[in-house]
Parts: structure tokens; C-alpha cells; sequence
């Protein structure tokens, strides 16, 4: 189910069939770096992960994290999203992109239509987290209108993430 277009883009809810392309996005380095080891290393656990994850957040709230294709020729690019995580009080706006789709402004237009869309389904906040060395994610939250908020730790034994946030009522 097609969610948000834009010149480029078209996001959608992801499918048991995009286990093959979740795999890839999950375990590339950059992936692992700076969000998190998944753990999830077979066809097997990346179907289950999809069906118990987005799909299930997307079932119970309405929204989740989508997959990013390009119009112009359907290729999955990444996923961006609006997640609802239990270590934080509002809705976080998420995303991931293959190597071959980062540094062209995918992202930036993805998260543009999504914090368009988040009002419509009564979020008015909205926060991001992100690692502190990931200057990539540091400076797109920026130009998309967040404002760093504090240097926060998720669990115990977080290392440490920054914090951002957006009033979409402004």
C-alpha cells in the first residue's frame, strides 16, 4: 500500500516479499554502525522480523517505517519511517538508505513527506534519535527543521544518543 509520493519518491508499506531487500539494508556496515546489529542474518529471520516489526507496528498504529522506492524505476532504496519506540515519550521519524542511494537527497525528501504526513495522523511532535558521530543523520535532522534537544541514554547500557525534536504545531 503506496503511503506518500513526492517528485521522486513513492513510500510503502513493506511486505513479506521485501525480506531479501530488508536483509541487505540491515546488515550493511553503515546499518550496523551507527543503528544497531539486528542480528538478523537469514531470509528466514528477516521475513520474521518484517512481519513482527513494521508490519505489526503498522497494523497497531497506522504508521511505521515504509520502503523508499524510486519512481522512476521502483529500485528499494531504503526505508524512512515514523516508529513509535518505547524508550521515547513521542513518535520518532526514522530512515536507512543502501550505499548506492545515500548523498543524493533521498532522505532529506522522504523526511520532508513525512513530517508533512505526521499531523494528519494526529502527531504533532516529533522527535529523532541518532548516534553523536554520524554526521550525516546529525546534519539532515537539522535541515529537515529538528532542533537538538539533549545528549540522552535510551538503556543502561547505551552509549549515548542525541536527541532531536520538532513541534509540527509551530
Amino acid at each position: 500500500m503506496y503511503i506518500l509520493e513526492t517528485d521522486r519518491l513513492r513510500l510503502r508499506t513493506i511486505t513479506p516479499e521485501d525480506a531479501a531487500f530488508y536483509l541487505e539494508l540491515v546488515n550493511d556496515p553503515a546499518f550496523i554502525e551507527h543503528i544497531g546489529d539486528r542480528g538478523i542474518r537469514t531470509l528466514d529471520e528477516a521475513h520474521e522480523a518484517v512481519v513482527d516489526g513494521p508490519m505489526a507496528m503498522h497494523e497497531e498504529l497506522g504508521h511505521s517505517l515504509y520502503v523508499v522506492e524510486r519512481k522512476e524505476d521502483l529500485a528499494l532504496m531504503g526505508m524512512s519511517g515514523l516508529i513509535k519506540r518505547e524508550t521515547l515519550e513521542d513518535v520518532d521519524i526514522g530512515y536507512a538508505f543502501l550505499p548506492a542511494y545515500r548523498g543524493h537527497g533521498y532522505a532529506f525528501e522522504a523526511g520532508q513527506a513525512l513530517l508533512a504526513y505526521a499531523p494528519t495522523l494526529g502527531i504533532t511532535r516529533v522527535v529523532a534519535i541518532t548516534s553523536p558521530n554520524n554526521v550525516a543523520s546529525n546534519q539532515l535532522l537539522l535541515k529537515l527543521g529538528l532542533k537538538f534537544q539533549n545528549f540522552i541514554h535510551l538503556t543502561p547500557e547505551d552509549a549515548g544518543t542525541n536527541l532531536y525534536l520538532i513541534d509540527l504545531t509551530v
